[in-house]
């Protein structure tokens, strides 16, 4: 197990596929809305959107079908597709709680450093009642450049008055590893759809199989002198 380089003074979380296990239904939604109008995107093609805002998830999208389709129209179909999922599917990834409590325990501050909208953010804490436990929110629309530039990070630790580099990004996707370290913060890769390549692999001070061991990572430095 990897020790951290500095005691954490604040943890920030991405949301999609690192809090929830939501990069699968996304993936499931955009496949199915494709294939019932009669195109077919490869998952290695929806992998490639991963961590991105959604209008460069679009553009993507729009560049593999070629213009033959109305990209708004696939992707108004897919969201409509992964509310109804959502509905029933939304899942907490493992060991959410546990970290919760105990930053609340040792009183570190955390957030939410996502490229969804507010909307969703609060949707989706709202329907695993968390809304309480996440006072900061850091989400499309509070900032200029989205992951993978490090503005999204950089506003977080503002907003929390910590250095960066005192600051632990939790991510699951390259984009959002990037973003990160790129803000200068220690960053604990959970990969989730994508595992990361060796490049990615260099930027991470950690990359963890589940977020139980990320608590781990956390307690051990925390307690070393």
């Amino acid at each position: 197990m990897k020790q951290l380089p500095f005691k954490p003074e604040a943890v920030l979380f991405d949301m999609d596929g690192l809090i929830f296990d939501t990069e699968a239904l996304y993936r499931d939604a955009v496949i199915k809305a494709a294939e019932e109008k009669g195109f077919n995107i490869p998952v290695s093609v929806y992998l490639e959107t991963i961590g991105l805002p959604s209008t460069s998830a679009r553009a993507l999208l729009a560049m593999h079908i070629g213009g033959e389709l109305p990209i708004e129209d696939l992707w108004k179909q897919a969201s409509d597709l992964f509310r109804t999922m959502v509905a029933t599917e939304l899942r907490l990834k493992p060991g959410v709680i546990e970290i919760l409590d105990w930053l609340e325990e040792t009183q570190l501050p955390w957030a939410i450093v996502t490229s969804s909208d507010h909307d969703t953010v609060l949707s989706h804490l709202l329907a695993v009642n968390l809304k309480d436990r996440f006072m900061h929110i850091i989400a499309h629309g509070d900032y200029t450049a989205a992951k993978p530039h490090p503005e999204p990070y950089l506003k977080a630790a503002s907003r929390l008055r910590v250095n960066p580099s005192r600051c632990v990004a939790l991510e699951d996707s390259c984009s959002g590893v990037l973003s990160a370290s790129r803000a200068g913060l220690m960053t604990i890769m959970v990969p989730d759809l994508v595992q990361p390549t060796l490049d990615i692999q260099s930027l991470c001070a950690y990359v963890a199989p589940n977020l139980h061991d990320v608590l781990a990572v956390l307690i051990d430095r925390l307690q070393a002198k």
